[in-house]
């Protein structure tokens, strides 16, 4: 269950701890691209890129960050949760944060990480279009996911 797990927006100094999260995450899911950077670069990339352009909020448990969004309109530019937090719902509640914000957001995901794709169709994002990974710096064949509010209006 999530009820001893807090939201709040995240501030400079917790970016080491959002980094780890996302390397954490990404590594546990896609392990072929495991140490494409290291873990000062992870930060530096959170402080002076993510917290620079991006609302991030975070999901903490017994006082550690457990899950991480950044996201800016339109847009979910990070959304990550530990490995051993996931299927509890943490990610579910950090993407509601988002998309109380917004009305349409989109997002790209590696089209082999099945896991993350089902996790966006079940919360009613769509695949708008795909790519062959030459524009990203993985090289990873990837899928342009986009959520509108007014779809899930009843």
């Amino acid at each position: 269950m999530t009820d001893k797990v807090s939201l709040r927006k995240l501030d400079l100094a917790d970016m080491p701890a959002a980094a780890a999260v996302h390397r954490a995450s990404f590594n546990e899911r896609l392990p072929t691209l495991a140490g494409l950077h290291t873990p000062e670069e992870d930060v530096g990339f959170w402080r002076a890129v993510v917290f620079k352009d991006c609302q991030i909020w975070g999901a903490e448990e017994g006082g550690r960050l457990v899950g991480v969004i950044a996201f800016l309109e339109d847009w979910i530019d990070q959304l990550y949760v530990l490995p051993e937090a996931q299927g509890r719902g943490i990610g579910s509640r950090l993407l509601d944060i988002a998309k109380s914000t917004y009305p349409v957001l989109s997002l790209w995901t590696f089209k082999r990480n099945e896991p993350s794709r089902r996790f966006y169709e079940k919360h009613g994002f769509f695949a708008v279009d795909e790519s062959d990974g030459a524009g990203n710096e993985e090289k990873e064949p990837d899928v342009l996911y986009k959520w509108e509010a007014r779809l899930h209006r009843m």
